[in-house]
């Protein structure tokens, strides 16, 4: 007789729970504001419209314009909440976001949406996978990448006190709670170690971070104990936790929907290099991305279970 299948996990759309926070948070709180670029359906911030319609500001397509609305919003005693396409957000008002906002250090939470290559279908002009390295060159600016409903509430939370400049990198693409059994989803510039292993560490930021857990069981199969690290801030990062990693277990794979250059794998390798040098590889996206939907360009660029195992196979030789 044939054993039952289980069933997969349930998935959540993380924009929903950063929606529903906001809302929440601004109910209690008159100085949270939303401003968009005609993206209120995109955003999901047709809760928040229909709630606070005097709260909500509408610049239409003009990214540059919106962010420097958010730093007058600032300067004036709110607490603007700028959601945005991440590309649009974090190319076209790259200028904005680092002379308005992190320059004055105004607290304005920066809000990527559909960041990475949720866009899949719509191709390169919309995949957002320089974010993380354009924006780790920034000075005061933190970024924080939730990886599952959970840690989107709290890093929402989170944001609307700690009166500072940040970045929300949003995900669109449904992930499982990975979430469970974590006194505290996110606490700001601390990992989350959801896995503990001896022969090696992937260490994963945002909708990998399953996938990442998914390669840990199948290596667990072949007899190889991989440690899962999941990175919610990319900046400012746990050092302490990649020295621990790189000293405990002597190799580390990082995992990032994302270019490798810039982003959460370079930043790995920066402490890495200055602490304790081990082997390291890098899963991103090496280049541009062609056009496809976002469950095809992640498997092209081996984001995925498999390609998580084949590079920590190669890794341990």
């Amino acid at each position: 007789m044939n054993a039952p299948v289980a069933a997969p996990p349930a998935t959540f759309d993380c924009r929903q729970a950063f929606a529903e926070t906001l809302i929440e948070l601004a109910r209690a709180d008159e100085r949270i504001v939303a401003v968009c670029n005609d993206s209120v359906g995109s955003s999901n911030l047709g809760g928040f419209q229909k709630a606070f319609p005097d709260r909500l500001v509408n610049v239409g397509i003009a990214e540059q314009n919106m962010v420097g609305v958010a730093a007058g919003l600032s300067n004036g005693g709110f607490v603007p909440f700028v959601c945005c396409a991440s590309p649009f957000l974090t190319g076209r008002a790259l200028e904005q976001v680092k002379a308005d906002i992190a320059y004055n250090g105004y607290h304005v939470v920066l809000c990527g949406m559909s960041p990475g290559m949720a866009y899949g279908e719509l191709g390169p002009t919309h995949h957002s996978i320089e974010d993380l390295s354009w924006l780790r060159a920034i000075t005061d600016l933190s970024i924080v990448v939730p990886a599952d409903p959970a840690q989107t509430s709290a890093a929402v939370r989170w944001s609307v006190e700690y009166g500072k400049p940040s970045f929300l990198r949003v995900g669109r693409t449904k992930v499982p709670s990975v979430s469970e059994g974590q006194a505290e989803p996110f606490v700001f510039g601390k990992a989350n170690r959801l896995r503990e292993g001896r022969d090696l560490t992937i260490v994963v930021t945002g909708i990998l971070v399953s996938r990442a857990l998914e390669a840990a069981e199948a290596l667990a199969a072949q007899g190889i104990s991989a440690r899962v690290v999941n990175i919610a801030t990319i900046a400012p990062l746990d050092e302490a936790e990649i020295i621990a990693a790189a000293r405990e277990t002597g190799a580390i794979v990082t995992v990032e929907e994302a270019v490798v250059s810039g982003g959460l794998g370079a930043a790995v390798a920066e402490v890495v290099v200055r602490h304790h040098p081990v082997a390291m590889r890098l899963l991103g996206v090496p280049g541009f991305a062609p056009t496809g939907d976002t469950a095809f360009l992640l498997d092209h660029f081996g984001l995925n279970r498999d390609g998580i195992v084949r590079a920590a196979l190669e890794l341990r030789g």
